[in-house]
């Protein structure tokens, strides 16, 4: 199981800008699978807390329900069009894969709820180039290190 204090320990530079554009927004979206295996795309809060990335969800949610079943998961940070008059200013989107594992819920924090740790899989981070005629992709694996790929 890989932990977000694992990614900051081998790559801190990137773990703290990812870190930055998911902290931007308060609002994330997540996909997980449904019981036909098709897609869902949920709202949620993310919590970056003692090294891990945590998720809480309300008891009969449709997510939770998912990620009970098959606790395969991806994050999204919220993502800001890039200004038109200057792309290069855009601060990119972040986005987390794994798999959630679910953990005690935080007692005295409102009703009951359910509470996920992800097991990370996959960290990227998109972003414009400089200069802004191309996209620069960065994605870390446990397995493979940060990767930097650029599209143009």
């Amino acid at each position: 199981m890989t932990s977000w204090s694992e990614v900051e320990a081998a790559e801190a530079e990137f773990a703290d800008r990812v870190r930055a554009l998911f902290d931007a927004h308060r609002h994330k979206t997540m996909a997980t699978l449904r019981r036909d295996g098709s897609p869902r795309i949920s709202g949620i809060e993310v919590e970056f807390s003692d090294g891990e990335v945590f998720l809480g969800m309300m008891p009969g949610s449709v997510k939770a329900l998912d990620v009970l079943r098959d606790p395969r998961l991806a994050l999204h940070s919220a993502s800001d069009d890039p200004p038109e008059d200057d792309p290069g200013r855009w601060p990119g989107d972040a986005k987390i894969a794994g798999r959630a594992v679910q953990v005690p819920a935080v007692a005295g924090q409102g009703p009951p709820a359910y509470r996920f740790r992800v097991d990370i899989r996959e960290v990227v981070a998109t972003r414009v180039g400089e200069p802004p005629d191309h996209l620069v992709i960065e994605s870390w694996h446990p397995d493979r290190g940060l990767v930097r790929r650029v599209r143009r």
